[in-house]
């Protein structure tokens, strides 16, 4: 990293348990679940005319639970599609779950599975190894560009691979959100040079845009409960500052200036806000579809 600061993605165990609270502090899953419910049905409807199969890739799908929603949302749409899915995971603690999952839900025989324990990069390295020419009509990438080391590369790579009418959906959080804030305020100072990590859809617009790729643009508000963040010492509160700041331990090892700009920011109103005495995080996601 540009400090010492080891990243929080290099300790699976600690990574997984922020994750877990931070899952139980926001409303991530229910604003992405409104964009499943809400917006991708007209997309299927779109992507699937004329089909009768439909070729999709997961990248970075984690336990699956988001990938058999939108299956549920797009077998509604669609009765009688059978889809061949592509799952790009590198975790294969989050493989097996999501294999588990699979296993436990009903009638989930007109999707064929085929799971790559990899991450983005070496998935695009192998198909480009076997030179395939296979097309996809649905490609989706859910908060998993801060883990790459060229986001507009793996964007270009994954676009190329869409068919006529395919789309290809990002998931990130949002520009104009309190992560979107912390990052460019406190980037050099906690962000790992390996990955992207400090990457939101905002950057991701400055690329298409520059490109002069279209998209179209969905803001899905989100909050996030930190108020045990200011609480010094609480460990509900550690494991949330490790997961906003993405670092180890990060009140352990941060310097006194740098956790007291880090804490004075999360509660400065273009990051947070105060409910019921609870300071409220703006966790807003950004959702940009691609054409092919």
């Amino acid at each position: 990293m540009a400090s010492s600061f080891r990243s929080l993605v290099e300790d699976e165990n600690r990574y997984l348990k922020s994750f877990r609270l931070f899952l139980e502090r926001s409303s991530e899953h229910q604003c992405m679940q409104d964009f499943i419910q809400g917006v991708l049905p007209e997309i299927f409807t779109k992507i699937g005319k004329g089909k009768s199969s439909l070729n999709v890739i997961g990248v970075g799908s984690g336990a699956g639970e988001m990938d058999l929603q939108m299956f549920s949302q797009m077998r509604l749409k669609l009765p009688g599609i059978t889809v061949n899915n592509e799952v790009v995971e590198p975790s294969g603690d989050m493989l097996f779950k999501y294999k588990v999952l699979v296993s436990k839900t009903p009638n989930l025989e007109y999707i064929h599975f085929t799971w790559n324990k990899m991450t983005a990069s070496e998935f695009e390295s192998h198909w480009k190894e076997r030179n395939l020419d296979k097309k996809f009509d649905f490609i989706h990438m859910i908060q998993m560009l801060y883990y790459v080391k060229d986001p507009e590369a793996t964007v270009s790579f994954f676009r190329s691979l869409l068919s006529e009418n395919g789309r290809l959906v990002i998931i990130l959080v949002s520009g104009q959100s309190g992560w979107g804030k912390l990052w460019r305020t406190y980037r050099a100072e906690l962000c790992n040079t390996e990955i992207s990590q400090c990457v939101t859809t905002g950057d991701i617009k400055t690329f298409l845009d520059a490109k002069g790729i279209p998209y179209k643009n969905y803001e899905l508000p989100s909050k996030m409960d930190i108020t045990e963040c200011f609480t010094e010492g609480d460990e509900k509160g550690e494991l949330l500052l490790d997961f906003l700041t993405e670092v180890i331990d990060f009140s352990k090892n941060a310097s006194p200036e740098l956790k007291a700009g880090v804490k004075a920011l999360l509660r400065h109103p273009d990051c947070s806000s105060e409910e019921d005495g609870r300071v409220i995080f703006n966790n807003n996601l950004g959702v940009l579809v691609l054409d092919p």
